[in-house]
């Protein structure tokens, strides 16, 4: 059972006074769009894809095009829950800490249909990450919960009842064949592509943990994980018996080797020689683990031999691949990262707006120029390709009935 609040419990719902709402709350929309054009060089964690949504389905974790607009809207969905979510007991003692909620979801399990990216299924134990990384992507999560952006880091919502609802989100949702692979491969499960499922809220709720724990029961899964946090040595013991039964890949990320770069940058985030340290742990536990440099800041993180001596620190701790991708800022987020540019790094203001103003991406040109340098940097290193881009369970385990687990 999850540790955190099960469905069964009594709910106490009341509305949050301190969620600001306009006049008329909006709920996003997206119609159909077709994808644009992939991005030279290696995809990240940060440009989890697109989905098409309706009224009746705004929780995905896949990112809307730039284009999007909100129509007008009673409270539904997931702003509707957002806002009736009662608060979460905390421990901790610390001012600073985040509000926490627990959020009473439908689904953990998210389908994410899209050719951008290696996975058809997504899971992110919380909405909204502490770590608070001036550059995260996925601030436009909170948006669907009638939630600025930059609460991101300040409300923190937990989902509830998760392995209860990843049992039955599994076993009514999941195919050991994918039609990506032509029905010969099993779907892919990538766990944190929108908040990450070892954040300090992790601790105390575990929801991410009980997540691991229901997947450990299945077997013939593909399944992958990225964090920042070295918290996720903690959970050896359960990533041991996944592996032995599916094919998992962990994934830790390192934007730069500088501590004070990276405490700017990602202020609640563990330093980058603790991530570093808890790849070489991972890997003496016989797991599979890469790092990921993404995004690559222009400018602030792209310097020359400043990406070689990531990936060589990466390589010297273990790290099975490599990978990185540039900077991707949805609207959200270029609305805290383009003042945080101004007012940090005042030399590249002008050439960030320019890039970025107007359009999510970097210039194409300059995504070319990364994607060789980073593929120079793997030939050089030895390193591999990530396994759950390719390699999958071909078939489906025996007995699968037997697992099921409601």
């Amino acid at each position: 059972m999850s540790p955190v609040l099960p469905l069964t419990a009594p709910r106490f719902f009341q509305r949050r006074r301190h969620v600001r709402r306009p006049a008329a709350p909006t709920l996003p929309f997206c119609p159909a769009v077709p994808d644009p054009e992939p991005e030279a060089g290696a995809l990240t964690e940060v440009e989890a894809g697109w989905r098409e949504r309706s009224p009746g389905n705004p929780s995905a974790d896949c990112p809307p095009p730039p284009h999007l607009r909100a129509s007008a809207a009673p409270l539904v969905g997931i702003a509707r829950l957002a806002a009736q979510s009662p608060a979460a007991e905390t421990r901790r003692k610390s001012v600073e800490k985040p509000e926490y909620f627990f959020l009473p979801v439908k689904s953990i399990l998210n389908k994410c249909d899209s050719k951008r990216v290696p996975f058809e299924w997504t899971i992110n134990p919380y909405r909204g990450c502490e770590f608070a990384c001036k550059y995260c992507y996925a601030r436009y999560t909170h948006e669907y919960m009638e939630i600025d952006g930059s609460e991101f880091e300040r409300k923190i919502f937990v989902k509830q009842d998760a392995a209860g609802l990843l049992a039955r989100d599994v076993s009514q949702k999941y195919s050991y064949e994918s039609k990506a692979s032509g029905y010969t491969q099993a779907e892919h499960i990538a766990i944190g592509t929108a908040t990450d499922p070892y954040q300090p809220a992790e601790r105390e709720y575990r929801v991410t943990r009980a997540c691991l724990e229901e997947l450990a029961k299945r077997e013939g899964l593909s399944i992958s994980v990225i964090t920042k946090s070295n918290q996720i040595v903690r959970d050896i013991d359960i990533l041991k018996r996944i592996s032995e039964r599916s094919a998992l890949s962990l994934n830790i990320t390192v934007t730069t080797l500088k501590p004070r770069l990276a405490r700017l940058l990602e202020p609640r985030a563990p330093r980058p020689d603790l991530r570093l340290a808890a790849v070489r742990e991972l890997r003496a536990a016989g797991l599979s683990v890469g790092v990921s440099a993404s995004p690559l800041l222009p400018g602030i993180t792209d310097q020359d031999g400043e990406m070689e001596a990531l990936a060589a620190a990466a390589k010297e701790a273990g790290a099975q691949w490599f990978f990185s991708g540039v900077l991707f800022l949805m609207p959200a987020s270029a609305r805290q990262f383009l003042p945080f540019v101004r007012e940090k790094f005042p030399k590249l203001a002008k050439q960030y707006q320019d890039w970025y103003g107007k359009n999510g991406y970097a210039p194409e040109d300059y995504r070319k120029k990364i994607s060789q340098r980073v593929a120079r940097i793997r030939e050089k290193l030895g390193f591999g390709s990530r396994p759950w881009e390719g390699t999958r369970p071909s078939r489906p385990p025996a007995q699968m009935g037997l697992d099921l687990h409601f």
